[in-house]
């Protein structure tokens, strides 16, 4: 299965690639989100240890039953061949009402064929007002006119 676009990456298909996976994490499906890594891909998420399409699929269910409302941005922070960086931000809320925005970066790795293999990701969270929310769009796909993480100041 080829996932395009593949390595090497240029600037433009670097910002295509996280753009996709900003799309497919918001679809907040972790079927369709586990098909962009590779069977036996490897994360590191805060400090869960996860391996394999399966257990990304159980921590992805796990995280978005608790993490509701949830919306993502990720940036290209930088590439390098078969590698991605990027920073993002998420908005959740959880099922007490509380309001958070979570901070992180993530180093990926792909094979040839665009499937990402290792995930790395630190992340920190800031509890915030509703008010204070800067995620404003309907459940899904974020539009394409709204603000990025850099627009945002975040």
């Amino acid at each position: 299965m080829t996932r395009p676009p593949v390595p090497p990456f240029t600037r433009e298909t670097a910002i295509e690639k996280v753009r996709a996976a900003e799309d497919a994490w918001n679809t907040r499906d972790a079927e369709k989100v586990s098909l962009a890594y590779t069977e036996d891909s490897y994360w590191r998420n805060r400090s869960e240890f996860i391996n394999g399409r399966a257990e990304i699929v159980d921590f992805l269910r796990r995280k978005w039953a608790k993490e509701l409302e949830y919306r993502l941005i990720k940036e290209l922070w930088a590439f390098t061949g078969n590698r991605i960086a990027v920073r993002f931000a998420y908005e959740s809320r959880d099922a007490d009402g509380n309001w958070w925005r979570s901070f992180g970066n993530e180093n990926w790795e792909f094979d040839d064929s665009g499937l990402m293999r290792v995930r790395l990701a630190s992340i920190n969270d800031l509890p915030i007002a509703e008010g204070e929310r800067a995620y404003h769009w309907p459940l899904g796909r974020r539009p394409d006119g709204h603000p990025g993480l850099s627009d945002l100041g975040f």
